[in-house]
Order: C-alpha cells, then sequence, then structure tokens
C-alpha cells in the first residue's frame, strides 16, 4: 500500500519535534543541576564582593546599611551571618542557631567530613553539604571579611533537583501537547505543499496514457513551477511527436494501401488485358496458319480468313487506343482545353458517325436537334463521353429498339441522357460498370466486340472535368448521364 507523502512529511517533523524535545530532556537532565549550580556558585561569589566592599567602607551596621544588606540577601535568596573574631554578631539574615552553630564549627573546627567543597581560596570557601537530621542540602560560602569578621551565607541546594525534575515534568507535557499540535499543523502545511506534487503526478499519469490535454497551472516560483512548466513542455513535445508519428503511420498505411491496391489493379490489369487479346490473337493465329497451309483452295475462303483476321486486328488496335486514352486521361497527362461548343451539334456529330450500325440494328432514335444548347468543356473528351455512351446503347438496345437522346438544361449546369430499351443493370452490378474490363453480360459483350474500357474512359473524362455522371434502371431500359458547365 502506497504511503502518501502528506503523512510521511508529517511523521517526519513528528520524528524531528520529539528528538528535538527528548535532547532537551536529556541535556535539562544531565547538565541542568551542573548549570544551576554554577550560576548560584557564581552569585556567591558576587554577593561576597559586595559584602566585602560593604565592610571595607563601613565598621558599623546602621539601620540605613542594614536595609541595604537585607534587600541585597532578599535578592540572591540566601541566609547571612556575620560576627566579629569573638563570635559576637554584626549581621544576621534569615540565619537561626542552626547556621550560628555551623559558623562556630568552621571556625573552631575547621572542614567536616560531611562536605564537598567546590572553590577554595584564601579568602572563602565554597562547599555543599548535608544536613544529618533533615537531610537537606545546601550551598554554603564560609570565610574571612576584612581581618576581624567572619561570615557564613546559605542557600538551599534541594530546589535544584526539584527545580530541573519540574522542569523535566512541565516540559514532558508541553512537549506531548507541541508534538500533537505540530503533527496537526504539519498535516495541513503539508496538503499545501503536497497538493502540488499530488497535480503533477496525475499529469505524469496521464501523459503515460497518451493524455496530453492537461496542463499544470501552478504559479509557484520555486523547484515545483520549474517541475511543473517542465512537464508542460514535455506534453506538449510529446503530443506533438505523437501527432507527428501517428500522421506518418497514417500515410504510410496510406501509401500501403495504396501500393497494394495498384498491385492489384496492375495484376487485374494485365489479366483482363492478357484475356481481351487472347481471343482475338488465337483467331489471328489460327486463320494466319491456315492461309499458310492452303486449308482452302478456293478464292472465297481465304478471302473470309483475310477478313477475319482484319477484323480482329482492328478490335486490337481499338482496345490498344481506349487503353492508351484511358491511361493519358487518368493520369492527368491530356491537358485539358476548355472552350464554349454546342453539344447539340456534337452528338448530331456522333449519330453520324454511328448511322451504319443504327440501319443495321434497326434502331430508332429520338433526339431534338433543332435548339443548339452551348456548354463549356473539352469538346475532344466530351465527344469520347457522347461516343462511348452511344456504342454501349447501341450494343445493348432490345425489346422495342429505341435510343432517345435528351439534352436537359439545369440551373447551372447541362445534362445529357442516353437512354435505351433493353434489359436493367442488376442492382450489384451499377457501382462495378465503371471499372476497367467489367462486362454485366460477357457472351453478349464478347458477340459484338466489347472492351469493357468504353466506361471507365466516361468516368476518368467527368474525374477530369470535376463533373457528374451516373446510371439509373427505368421501365423497359437503362438512362446513362453526364452533366456539363452551362456557363464558364
Amino acid at each position: 500500500m502506497k504511503s502518501s507523502i502528506r503523512i510521511k512529511l508529517a511523521v517526519l517533523l513528528l520524528v524531528f519535534v520529539s528528538g528535538t524535545f527528548l535532547v532537551y530532556f536529556a541535556i535539562n537532565t544531565v547538565f541542568l543541576e551542573g548549570y544551576y549550580r554554577n550560576e548560584k556558585r557564581q552569585d556567591l561569589v558576587n554577593l561576597y564582593t559586595s559584602i566585602s566592599q560593604f565592610f571595607d567602607e563601613n565598621t558599623e551596621v546602621d539601620v540605613s546599611s542594614r536595609n541595604y544588606m537585607t534587600r541585597l540577601c532578599e535578592s540572591y535568596g540566601v541566609s547571612l551571618l556575620v560576627t566579629d573574631a569573638a563570635g559576637v554578631e554584626k549581621f544576621n539574615y534569615g540565619a537561626n542557631e542552626i547556621l550560628a552553630a555551623r559558623l562556630q564549627e568552621i571556625i573552631f573546627l575547621g572542614k567536616s567530613n560531611d562536605v564537598s567543597v567546590l572553590e577554595e581560596n584564601e579568602k572563602y570557601v565554597i562547599q555543599t553539604t548535608t544536613e544529618k537530621i533533615s537531610g537537606s542540602s545546601y550551598l554554603e560560602m564560609w570565610g574571612i571579611l576584612g581581618q576581624q569578621r567572619y561570615f557564613i551565607v546559605r542557600m538551599s541546594y534541594d530546589s535544584v533537583q526539584e527545580s530541573v525534575d519540574i522542569s523535566n515534568k512541565f516540559f514532558s507535557y508541553v512537549g506531548l501537547m507541541l508534538i500533537f499540535i505540530d503533527y496537526v499543523i504539519m498535516l495541513s502545511i503539508s496538503r499545501h505543499f503536497t497538493k502540488p506534487i499530488l497535480e503533477l503526478s496525475g499529469i505524469a499519469r496521464r501523459m503515460s496514457n497518451l493524455e496530453f490535454g492537461i496542463r499544470y497551472k501552478g504559479q509557484e516560483d520555486d523547484e515545483l513551477g520549474a517541475l511543473g512548466s517542465s512537464i508542460n513542455q514535455l506534453s506538449e513535445k510529446l503530443e506533438k511527436t505523437i501527432s507527428e508519428l501517428k500522421t506518418a503511420n497514417n500515410e504510410l498505411k496510406r501509401d500501403l494501401e495504396k501500393k497494394s491496391e495498384m498491385d492489384e489493379i496492375r495484376k487485374e490489369f494485365l489479366s483482363n488485358v492478357s484475356h481481351e487479346l487472347k481471343t482475338p490473337i488465337a483467331l489471328i493465329q489460327g486463320y494466319a496458319e491456315g492461309l499458310k497451309e492452303s486449308v482452302n483452295e478456293d478464292e472465297g475462303s481465304r478471302d473470309f480468313y483475310c477478313d477475319v483476321i482484319m477484323d480482329e486486328a482492328v478490335k486490337m488496335n481499338n482496345i490498344v487506343k481506349k487503353l492508351l486514352a484511358l491511361n493519358q486521361i487518368e493520369s492527368g497527362k491530356n491537358l485539358l482545353y476548355m472552350e464554349r461548343f454546342d453539344v447539340v451539334s456534337l452528338i448530331c456529330g456522333s449519330l453520324n458517325n454511328s448511322s451504319i450500325l443504327i440501319k443495321q440494328k434497326n434502331v430508332t432514335v429520338y433526339f431534338d436537334d433543332r435548339k443548339p444548347v452551348y456548354v463549356w468543356s473539352d469538346e475532344f473528351l466530351t465527344e469520347q463521353v457522347i461516343a462511348n455512351y452511344l456504342s454501349n446503347a447501341l450494343h445493348h438496345v432490345e425489346g422495342e429498339m429505341v435510343i432517345r437522346i435528351d439534352v436537359e438544361q439545369l440551373e447551372k449546369v447541362v445534362r445529357v441522357s442516353v437512354y435505351n430499351t433493353g434489359k436493367n443493370i442488376p442492382q450489384e452490378d451499377i457501382g462495378k460498370i465503371w471499372d476497367k474490363f467489367y462486362k454485366v453480360d460477357k457472351a453478349r459483350t464478347r458477340e459484338y466486340g466489347g472492351s469493357g474500357i468504353g466506361l471507365s474512359i466516361v468516368k476518368a473524362v467527368q474525374d477530369s472535368l470535376n463533373k457528374g455522371y451516373g446510371v439509373e434502371n427505368v421501365r423497359d431500359g437503362v438512362v446513362f448521364w453526364f452533366e456539363l458547365d452551362a456557363e464558364s
């Protein structure tokens, strides 16, 4: 389970504060008593200096002097007894009989075994002592004032250890309370510091999931702000790089698909061309071999053989021409020459070119050529579209044997429609008839020598002109149409 950095930070502070209090507690326990004793010893030295100066300047203690000495003893918290060499009391503050007896004992008997000397010189001795009866400890100073006076100063030493114990106990309570308060405060403060860290962590996590829309909005002028700015820059660069990679991958995918598609088209094209040329080549080869081997000796048979060879050669030539024309249009090498011309006149020309086939098939053609209709387009390419539509209609007309050509003036375009009676195109084949070499009725197409390229040329021409075209099944027939610009 993950630990929150906020909790870790608060716990770290808690440990630090607790450690600080423990160190303070240890120092207080070990060193405070010695420090306190040294301070009190220094107080006694300072007191001795003041008392010595006072008695050097005053031989007797009057009321005013007594008040001064009293205030001095009160300020240091001591008991003081001063006597002359005969033991006559000169000044007493807080000293009882025990203290007087203690001074006499020191003067006449010297040091006792129940004391611990802290400092000693020719003027005074500072020592600690413990009363046997009460067990109380004292810090004492005794010595000589001038030539004829003795003194003893005593202050309670029990209060030192008691003060240490009280101080430790007090700071234990205060420490525990402060540790708890510090922990609560640190939790609150750490939330302020960890909030941007958690926000940056969330941004980084979303970046790992390729989500780059979110940005760090913090305004901190510190390391976190610099980190947030760096993450924002990293996010932008990653987003841009990944976008470029995706674009490159998509382009590569399209190129591969296009290459695969082109390979398939090439294979299909070669297969279709081979199939279309196979029959005429086989016929030409067969009849040529027959002529060479003189299979038929009569002149009529030889002429028939020659006519078949010539017809098949013409078919092959037409296929090659149409393929070349289609290739030029699809590759864009056939430059468009836009001009204004009468499309009605162009249709009449195509009908005249097909008049022999129209008569042979006994087809009735309906076309109103009384009024010219002008359009803007490439006249040569438009003529190919009309010729292919008319050829397609002538080869598929059945029933009443009727072909009707309409020129309809729309808002901005002119629509040319070629209708022929006959069978409808199967619905599943309508989208495929514009493909190269596609034939709805292959047997019928072979019968009239169709190549399946004509409608592909129509598609390529109209795509290059960026104009519409299409086919519709109607009652008793089919309508092919295309559109041209009515104005420049």
